[in-house]
């Protein structure tokens, strides 16, 4: 019999007690691929969005919440002559509960703005000008809401028709309602105020004069920001927030899979002390029963890992289909976070097992055979 063999052996002979540790673990990663996967999705579809539209610098307040706080709209006109912009567009967009819908990112535009330029229209149209009192959905939108052209979708107090159906080339914009700005600042009561200025720069405008431009509107606007668009969620104090809760809870998770691979494992020592003792008696070495357990720790903790793994994608992908989340982000099922979540496994596993593997062999040879 092999070394590895036998470390499975041992693994299989409380099969019980064995899945149960897996399932455990199993949870614990399942949990941090599903929080950090959602965390990280939606950085990423916010930061994809912008890069659809093209969107270069957005300047914004996001001190307040995952979305920023409003301000007046009059700051374009003092940002727009600035050196090395081409152009800009106001934006105010508002997270709200769209009749059975919980949660959906509704947009206004400046009509004309070019943020309106990469919609492809794929039934219906876009509004006439910016006074037509109606909206276009993304193709999400439309298929959460179940609506097609023609229907109305209820806003607030007004109900507004739909004129068209848009792909806009990112799951956040496909996920959005889309409108005219004054309609929208009327709707909400935010009349005169945006919470966005998207900002073209002209090609060929290099980083330092990137970072030139931010620091004028700095200067400008001292409670916001210009950011390019990957920069634009990471400093929302409430994304932060969000981020280190989804770390804290799945930290919490790994803990309890710790314990719980480590009490299986000096279960496990407890009742083969006869055994270990006949190993040490035969000429084991005390590194290679520490080895031995350590090897069973690190199995548990891989397999637990791969399995959890599986079942943190599973969630995601129902999650990712929920009428809550449908339409708000994509969930990052990448290579890097999947492999450090098997990668945490791993460490948790080994980690479990080294007093468990400390006290086997400590153990003596006489008092173990006489056990």
């Amino acid at each position: 019999m092999t070394f590895l063999s036998m470390v499975a052996r041992n693994l299989l002979r409380r099969p019980v007690r064995t899945g149960l540790t897996l399932l455990g673990i199993s949870i614990g990663i399942a949990a941090v691929v599903a929080l950090v996967g959602m965390s990280r999705g939606y950085e990423k579809s916010i930061v994809k969005q912008l890069d659809a539209i093209g969107i270069d610098l957005v300047v914004s307040n996001m001190s307040g919440g995952i979305m920023p706080k409003v301000y007046d709209a009059s700051l374009e006109e003092k940002i727009a002559p600035l050196p090395n912009v081409a152009q800009t567009t106001s934006v105010l967009m508002q997270m709200m509960s769209i009749e059975d819908a919980p949660m959906m990112m509704v947009s206004g535009r400046a009509w004309g703005g070019f943020t309106w330029e990469k919609l492809r229209v794929i039934d219906g149209r876009l509004p006439a000008d910016g006074n037509e009192r109606a909206v276009v959905l993304g193709t999400l939108a439309a298929e959460v809401l179940k609506k097609k052209v023609g229907d109305t979708v209820q806003i607030e107090t007004e109900e507004l028709p739909v004129v068209g159906i848009v792909d806009g080339q990112a799951v956040v914009e496909n996920g959005a309602i889309i409108l005219s700005l004054p309609i929208l600042q009327e709707l909400t009561l935010n009349e005169g105020k945006v919470n966005f200025i998207d900002i073209r720069v002209t090609p060929g405008t290099t980083e330092a004069q990137m970072a030139a431009l931010s620091a004028r509107v700095k200067e400008i606007f001292p409670e916001g920001r210009a950011m390019v668009a990957d920069e634009v969620v990471g400093t929302s104090q409430g994304y932060r927030i969000m981020r280190a809760m989804s770390w804290s809870t799945s930290l919490l998770a790994i803990i309890v899979g710790v314990l719980g691979v480590m009490n299986t494992m000096l279960m496990t020592v407890f009742e083969r002390t006869h055994e270990i003792g006949v190993l040490l008696a035969v000429g084991w070495k005390k590194s290679r029963i520490m080895r031995m357990v350590l090897l069973e720790s690190a199995m548990l903790g891989l397999l637990g890992g791969i399995v959890g793994v599986a079942l943190g994608a599973l969630g995601l992908m129902i999650l990712k289909r929920t009428p809550t989340l449908r339409g708000l982000l994509e969930p990052d099922l990448g290579l890097p976070l999947l492999l450090t979540s098997v990668g945490i496994a791993l460490v948790v596993g080994i980690i479990s097992g080294l007093y468990p593997g400390w006290r086997s062999s400590r153990l003596s040879p006489s008092l173990a055979l006489h056990g």
